[in-house]
């Protein structure tokens, strides 16, 4: 994508941090005085729900964390805008970028200079009784999990109609190769490579000890099926929305038709990430 194809550019900013909201504004004004138009305000990443209308722009511009990422991932839409994240937040393993690297890096994107890692994305719907209770989209995860003094729970889960096994734990995580170094990491998962086509599922505290996470593919349709009625049992997606559940309800995720389209930096890869973030050697 070249400058003439970068018409406009939308911003999501991380909530209660008043240094990135200034730094938001900033970069409208920059973007204007180049005849770039902005999409509005800079939208707070809290205010950002699965109803939020997707972003119609060539580019989004995330001033925050992984959390700030997660949330912009819901705007976009099938013209899958680029997407540069600028790291205001603590691990930052989406947002690449550090703030005296932003400009830089938007004079790149303009020019065309720059390389795209795709991600895949999920879709998640619940069902209860033949009528869909809610949909979301994911970067990270879909979660089933129970509360603190629930009992164990019972999720029957299938791979394109074939059944694979029914966890007894405290939950379940589907999890993408993006959301691998999320909750699945302290669950015991595996660490997808980003660009895998794989999606891993892995039980939390399994009652049986053999019940280890799975990697399939990710363009298999997955369905987890509540057994019995336990108070407290939630669905979760990418930990920032989550709706109650009941027995027999039903969680089919796909992998979404869109895929989100991060800027990397040329002067860094994957496993620099996972060194500096996990500490790997010290």
């Amino acid at each position: 994508m070249h400058t003439d194809q970068i018409r406009s550019v939308s911003i999501v900013v991380k909530p209660d941090n008043a240094e990135a909201l200034v730094a938001a504004h900033g970069l409208s004004k920059w973007l204007a005085e180049r005849d770039i138009a902005v999409e509005g305000e800079p939208m707070i990443a809290s205010d950002i729900s699965t109803s939020s209308k997707r972003a119609d722009s060539d580019l989004v511009v995330v001033l925050g964390g992984d959390g700030t990422m997660i949330a912009a991932a819901r705007l976009i839409g099938d013209g899958e805008p680029l997407v540069l994240g600028i790291n205001y937040g603590s691990l930052g393993y989406l947002t690449d970028f550090r703030f005296e690297e932003m400009l830089p890096a938007l004079e790149a994107i303009f020019a065309g200079d720059h390389e795209i890692d795709r991600r895949v994305m999920l879709e998640a719907e619940h069902w209860r009784d033949g009528e869909l209770q809610a949909s979301g989209r994911v970067l990270n995860d879909v979660v089933i999990n129970k509360a603190a003094l629930a009992r164990i729970i019972e999720i029957e889960v299938s791979l394109n109609d074939l059944e694979v096994n029914t966890y007894r734990a405290d939950g379940l995580i589907v999890a993408t190769p993006t959301g691998s170094t999320a909750y699945n990491l302290s669950a015991g998962g595996p660490i997808v490579y980003p660009s895998m086509n794989a999606v891993v599922l892995t039980p939390i505290c399994p009652f049986t000890l053999t019940n280890r996470p799975i990697v399939v593919p990710d363009h298999a349709t997955i369905e987890l099926k509540l057994h019995d009625e336990n108070e407290g049992v939630v669905l979760s997606l990418d930990g920032q929305t989550g709706y109650p559940m009941r027995a027999r309800d039903l969680i089919r995720i796909r992998k979404s038709s869109a895929t989100l389209n991060l800027v990397q930096p040329t002067n860094r890869n994957y496993f620099d990430v996972l060194r500096d973030k996990l500490k790997w050697g010290r």
